[in-house]
């Protein structure tokens, strides 16, 4: 005969391998580009953002990510958003990482 038990054990022994496993993923390693110019970053209005005081709009298909490099809508910025970013040849934000704290706690690498 069978514990009754056994179900509620199996489901915990489930939930905690789940939530393992999700706090790993959580925790993914990401490449922000060397080339990429260190600055502040804020929404304006549309498709229109600040960088470092200076108006700019998105290129199509710009992908602005967070710390954990979850994508970021434009509106969803926080004001002076310290961010690595990547410009386009026609000065249009193409990409931009908003920096963790320890991101941002790293120097810039030498050029």
């Amino acid at each position: 005969m069978r514990s009754p038990r056994l179900p509620v054990v199996f489901a915990l022994v489930a939930a905690l391998a789940f939530a393992l496993a999700a706090g790993s993923a959580q925790a993914q390693f990401r490449t922000i580009t060397p080339e990429a110019k260190r600055g502040t970053l804020s929404h304006v209005q549309g498709m229109t953002v600040e960088i470092d005081g200076k108006r700019t709009e998105l290129a199509a298909g710009a992908q602005i990510r967070d710390g954990a490099n979850m994508i970021v809508l434009p509106t969803a910025i926080p004001a002076g958003a310290l961010v690595k970013y990547l410009l386009d040849d026609a000065g249009h934000l193409t990409r931009a990482w908003i920096l963790s704290p320890r991101e941002a706690a790293q120097p810039d690498p030498k050029k």
